[in-house]
């Protein structure tokens, strides 16, 4: 591979605008691409992947370059030359990249392996955590797949089209997919490629949504004509999966605290030729209030530490602090109690998050069982990473005794 200026010197600043100036990882990559329009697909995926890759092995590129936590213009050239070295990427003359000690590098890389917070390049305090919830096989196993690029899955949506009418669309368009044993309305793209500028994304008819997320709606057990609320709706990506299921038909109020995010989904609800979603902000105690005990189907996709979709995320475990997870916990369980009395007796409740720590799962769960004998446990799902090869995720199915 041939470095070029440009795209390099792109990747540079965005990786300072990230440790920074605070600025998420998504949003940097969204901007750095928009910097040259001449780019071609392959000028566009290394600006992404090498931004990704810098933020997701942060320290262990520290740690050889000895650059620790300090993001100066020189300290970054000199992690993005980690980056390229054991890359194997022949290092070009220019000025900023002048006296790399490849031998330095690649002889510290192989010394840094021996330790899981260098070799899975992780805070001690999340090393410890996730020992502490998992035990030290299954975090080594977890923490190592969540180190690697996520793949891009699509969703169906089969209110306009079907799986394999998708997948033959999206092909015309020179985008190979394939399907995933066991997901019902799931794509797998064969390569990364930009979805967003397909016609049939303009159609509606898909929505980017990994693998193990499209399990929830479907945990909820919905029946078209039902009443359903989605209670931390955000963007949406779960509701228009209800709406699906339900053919257009019956009611999904879709809720959230942030207004921004409902908005969002107004305009992927007209896009996916969805009827059956109104959105409601929750600004108030009378609005939680007037919607008790009135839903069919309760989900409860709860914000969580996120720990289960790292690959996606890679500077949230940089974000991330102990206190924060400590605190989720308490929301967690806040809205749960919160949030269960909006199920009618003989209705189901789904409590659902993106994290692979039992602290947040099943035992969050259990404690709400304990002191809510008005409902029944049904079942739950684990996604483990390692062994899915997706997202971590966990769903609980529960009912309201009659």
């Amino acid at each position: 591979m041939r470095l070029h200026r440009n795209l390099v010197f792109t990747v540079i600043d965005s990786v300072k605008s990230i440790f920074n100036e605070g600025e998420y990882a998504d949003k940097a990559v969204e901007k750095a691409l928009k910097r040259d329009a001449r780019w071609g697909a392959r000028d566009r995926k290394f600006v992404a992947e090498t931004i990704y890759e810098m933020v997701r092995w942060k320290r262990l590129y520290n740690e050889i370059a000895g650059t620790k936590e300090h993001y100066t213009t020189e300290n970054v050239w000199k992690n993005f030359s980690v980056w390229a070295i054991l890359k194997g990427i022949k290092l070009p003359d220019w000025n900023q990249l002048q006296g790399v000690p490849e031998r330095r590098i690649k002889g510290k890389f192989d010394e840094l392996q021996k330790v899981r917070v260098f070799k899975e390049s992780i805070p001690d305090w999340l090393d410890e955590m996730g020992v502490k919830e998992l035990g030290e096989a299954q975090w080594t196993k977890e923490i190592h797949i969540l180190n690697e690029q996520a793949d891009v899955i699509l969703r169906a949506n089969t209110l306009k089209t079907t799986k394999a009418n998708l997948q033959k669309k999206l092909m015309d368009e020179g985008i190979e997919t394939e399907f995933i044993q066991g997901y019902t309305n799931a794509l797998k793209l064969v390569e990364r490629a930009n979805v967003f500028k397909t016609e049939v994304f303009k159609l509606g008819f898909f929505e980017v949504q990994d693998a193990s997320s499209q399990l929830v709606a479907e945990y909820l057990d919905v029946k078209p004509g039902m009443r359903v609320i989605d209670t931390c709706a955000g963007a949406g990506g779960k509701s228009l999966h209800l709406a699906a299921i339900m053919e257009n038909k019956g009611q999904i109020i879709a809720t959230d605290i942030y207004e921004s995010k409902l908005r969002k989904l107004k305009i992927r609800t007209r896009r996916a030729g969805v009827h059956n979603i109104t959105t409601k902000e929750i600004d108030s105690p009378k609005v939680m209030k007037k919607m008790r005990g009135t839903a069919d189907r309760v989900l409860i996709d709860a914000p969580c530490s996120g720990i289960g979709v790292l690959r996606r995320n890679p500077d949230s475990k940089w974000k991330l602090q102990p206190e924060f997870v400590e605190n989720i916990i308490k929301t967690q369980a806040e809205i749960l109690e919160n949030y269960s009395q909006l199920v009618k007796p003989g209705g189901k409740l789904v409590y659902a998050t993106c994290s692979i720590f039992p602290s947040e799962n099943e035992k969050q769960v259990h404690g709400f069982l304990k002191n809510h004998p008005e409902f029944e446990f049904e079942k739950e799902h684990k996604v483990s990473p390692a062994k899915s090869g997706f997202d971590g995720f966990y769903m609980a199915l529960m009912r309201r005794v009659e």
